[in-house]
């Protein structure tokens, strides 16, 4: 039976400190709202949900009604093929889940036992989990304050004539500084992975994010600004890749006869049930991205008042979508950030933490025991997000700030 791998607190040393404490337990409130007066909204403001408000409903029906609710009906396509256009890529394969859809991306290069991947410490368990799969290593490197994203020198200092490819994370939405990255990629011969995870309708210097490496992967989970449920796309503009990527993700089926499989396959297929709500989602993208920015400029106006809060990057070639809207706390603020939310669910109001870094992980401790990674562990020990939802209302980001005002005061 497979067995967890513990790791006790006191083993990380003084790492131990930037981990996390618990998750608060989030009560319902009655929220004053701070420009109404006496006006109040009860309940809880959740860290983030979806919003549901095109043709979801009308294309799902759709696919119920005419019986195609499997991996073959006419949604798939036509998701995957306005997904890409949304970003700028040429194909899209849709796929199970944003996890699957880094593992699929990965697996069309080959990639096996003794190869390295780079990737950030600072990411979701996802990109290592991915590169993991295929019994390759992923080399970690640091992030830069500047836009929470990798740290490029560290890059460049990471190559060895193992590396394979290059994993990059476009952190809460911000995107990576594409072309040194692309330049290092070319001079080493290495395949670019953009883990788009968070970044639906993010722009480097005018072009769409999921379009700038040799692949890209999306995930669709319930709290993108793009959802299927579950759900997730690979994106590119590369033939090879993309036929490739479709064949493997049904069980690597021959053209020419059925059951005949010349590579190891995986059924990583989206049902066309998803693929109606993914399409509903994807012709409203726009109008989520603007919701997002809007209230992110709305957030940061707000919190900028408050002393000891740091309000998340926008790079002058970047278009932030602010998947998730991060802070950071400094010693001003006069709370750490595990009190602050603490504070803030008594208060009804749902955070998460920022990303705990790979090598602090039980799972891959002891493969990076040793290794230090300060910015990532910076961000980890000082940062949380806020609620971020598409549909967040002037209302609740007002809601939001007060409570954050009154915790730093109280």
């Amino acid at each position: 039976m497979l067995q967890p791998r513990e790791l006790k607190l006191e083993d990380l040393g003084d790492l131990a400190e930037i981990i996390p404490g618990p998750e608060p337990t989030l009560q319902m409130a009655v929220h004053p709202i701070p420009r109404f007066g006496g006006k109040q909204r009860r309940g809880i403001i959740p860290v983030c949900e979806p919003t549901l408000s095109g043709n979801e409903l009308k294309y799902v029906t759709d696919a119920v009604e005419t019986n195609w609710i499997s991996s073959a009906g006419g949604y798939i396509g036509r998701f995957e093929a306005l997904f890409a256009e949304k970003v700028g890529a040429r194909y899209g394969v849709a796929c199970a889940n944003g996890t699957v859809a880094l593992h699929l991306a990965l697996a069309t290069t080959g990639l096996g036992p003794g190869d390295e991947v780079i990737i950030p410490t600072f990411t979701m368990i996802a990109t290592a989990n991915a590169v993991t799969y295929l019994g390759a290593r992923p080399v970690l490197v640091d992030s830069e304050m500047a836009t929470w994203n990798m740290d490029l020198n560290q890059v460049e200092e990471a190559i060895t004539p193992r590396t394979r490819a290059i994993a990059l994370v476009r952190t809460y939405g911000h995107p990576v500084d594409m072309d040194p990255l692309s330049a290092m990629a070319q001079k080493h011969g290495l395949f670019v992975l953009e883990d788009a995870a968070e970044a639906h309708g993010a722009r480097y210097k005018g072009r769409g994010v999921g379009s700038l490496g040799d692949a890209a992967a999306f995930s669709f989970y319930g709290n993108k600004i793009i959802t299927t449920g579950e759900g997730g796309m690979v994106t590119t503009n590369r033939e090879d890749v993309a036929r490739l990527a479709w064949n493997l993700r049904d069980h690597a089926f021959s053209t020419e006869r059925h059951f005949w499989h010349k590579f190891l396959g995986y059924n990583y297929r989206m049902t066309n049930l998803q693929a109606a709500v993914g399409l509903a989602q994807t012709e409203q993208m726009e109008t989520f991205v603007a919701a997002r920015r809007a209230n992110a400029a709305y957030y940061t106006g707000l919190l900028r008042q408050i002393p000891g809060v740091v309000t998340p990057p926008e790079a002058d070639w970047a278009s932030n979508v602010f998947w998730m809207y991060g802070i950071l706390l400094t010693e001003e603020f006069g709370l750490t950030r595990d009190q602050l939310r603490v504070a803030l669910a008594q208060r009804g109001i749902e955070t998460r933490t920022f990303f705990i870094p790979m090598h602090c992980q039980p799972i891959y401790f002891d493969q990076y025991r040793g290794q230090r990674f300060p910015v990532a562990e910076d961000l980890c020990r000082r940062g949380l997000y806020l609620p971020s939802a598409s549909n967040l209302t002037r209302d609740d980001i007002e809601v939001v700030v007060e409570a954050i005002q009154e915790c730093r005061a109280g």
